[in-house]
């Protein structure tokens, strides 16, 4: 069952598009990674299902219903971003408690070692954190809540990658033992491609891709060798990249996984076989062109 609907859905600032006619549906208790460039459309989607904008056309259903000021929404929703506003005479001791007020299902307890674990101390205020433990803490609010739908928005905005890992097996433990839907923007898949059920990817507020993570692992090939012998062996094939590796090198990323027929032909041409991951094939998906940087160099 779909708990987010969008169909047609258009959210525009003056002449400005930030999402595009997209109809999409985010199914109920996975792990959805948004992915997509910076300025792809990620953030006003999440604002628009967290209730926070009204859409210019089309609709937004989440629970079913309009999350637009919609209390019944967001009592069951949480939105983690790196622009949470909390008054600056409560301490983090403080914003736990009053989270427990609105969120009944908020475990303040976990939320409490959570913070003990990464070394933050719950008699600070928000201000006086660092950009990386104000991070922290807005990601243990988030993990803590146990709503029906969690939205995290570019959540590890200045951690260091040990405290990203702890992140991430957090979140995976806490999904495990508390099932509940999970919405999770980045611009790049890396180190969330363990941790992701399905992918969503924007470009330019449209819907570029809906992959599980298991077709997004076998979505392309990549083929690394002579070019005369990348070009015979690809044929028509829909080419997502390429680059000049060394003068008559090339690397190439093509739609579709070889024939057993072909990966043998492959070998025997002096081709390379090379897996193309997620965030490589998101990367692809969405440049300018097909060449990457090589092109604008070489011109």
């Amino acid at each position: 069952m779909d708990i987010v609907k969008t169909s047609g859905l258009v959210k525009a600032f003056g002449s400005i598009k930030a999402i595009d006619n997209l109809t999409l549906g985010i199914e109920e208790n996975k792990i959805t990674g948004l992915i997509g460039r910076n300025g792809a459309g990620k953030t006003t989607l999440l604002k628009l299902l967290a209730g926070y904008l009204r859409p210019s056309d089309g609709t937004v259903a989440v629970f079913g219903e309009n999350p637009f000021k919609s209390l019944s929404v967001s009592s069951n929703l949480i939105f983690v971003d790196d622009d949470m506003r909390f008054p600056q005479s409560m301490n983090l001791s403080d914003i736990l408690t009053e989270m427990k007020r609105f969120y009944r299902s908020f475990d303040a307890a976990l939320a409490g070692r959570l913070l003990k674990y990464f070394g933050i101390n719950p008699k600070n205020r928000t201000s006086k954190l660092s950009k990386g433990m104000r991070s922290t803490f807005f990601a243990a609010l988030g993990i803590a809540a146990r709503v029906p739908l969690t939205i995290f928005d570019e959540p590890t905005t200045g951690m260091d990658a040990a405290v990203r890992r702890d992140f991430y097996r957090a979140l995976l433990k806490e999904y495990i033992a508390h099932p509940r839907t999970v919405i999770l923007s980045s611009h790049l898949l890396g180190e969330l491609s363990d941790l992701l059920e399905d992918i969503v990817l924007l470009d330019g507020g449209r819907l570029v891709k809906k992959l599980t993570s298991d077709e997004a692992g076998t979505y392309a090939v990549g083929l690394r060798g002579p070019e005369a012998a990348a070009d015979k062996l690809i044929g028509g094939r829909d080419i997502l990249h390429r680059e000049e590796l060394a003068p008559g090198i090339v690397f190439v990323a093509a739609k579709a996984p070889l024939s057993a027929e072909e990966t043998l032909s492959a070998r025997e041409l002096g081709l390379e076989l090379l897996p193309v991951k997620a965030d490589e094939l998101c990367i692809y998906l969405t440049q300018n062109g097909r060449g990457g940087i090589d092109n604008v160099i070489r011109q």
